[in-house]
């Protein structure tokens, strides 16, 4: 038994002081082994902020398109022109000379 007090005699204060240990234990608990603990939360923040920023850039690319859209689609002649830029159609009596550069 005297060991016992020996060993506790040598221990520090905030080994003995029972509402220290006790909120060690809890801050320990929170950080690590809780459901939401700090790891996990700091993946969810980061994963957050990419899908906030892939957010922002398809919301940029929609309003690109819906411009090009409108800009394309307004006009027979718009039209027309994009065929023939995009899917290189024309019309009966004309030929297509495709130039590639190197």
């Amino acid at each position: 038994m005297n060991k016992i007090f020996e060993l506790i005699s040598i221990m520090p204060w905030w080994v003995k002081n029972s509402y220290f240990v006790i909120a060690f234990a809890f801050f320990v608990w929170m950080i690590f082994f809780d459901r939401n603990n700090v790891l996990t939360s700091y993946n969810t923040n980061n994963k957050l902020s990419e899908l906030i920023e892939q957010k922002t850039y398809y919301q940029l690319e929609i309003e690109k398109v819906n411009k090009l859209k409108e800009e394309l689609f307004s006009t027979a002649e718009n039209k027309e022109k994009f065929a023939r830029e995009k899917y290189l159609m024309k019309k009966d009596n004309e030929d297509i000379f495709i130039i590639v550069e190197n």
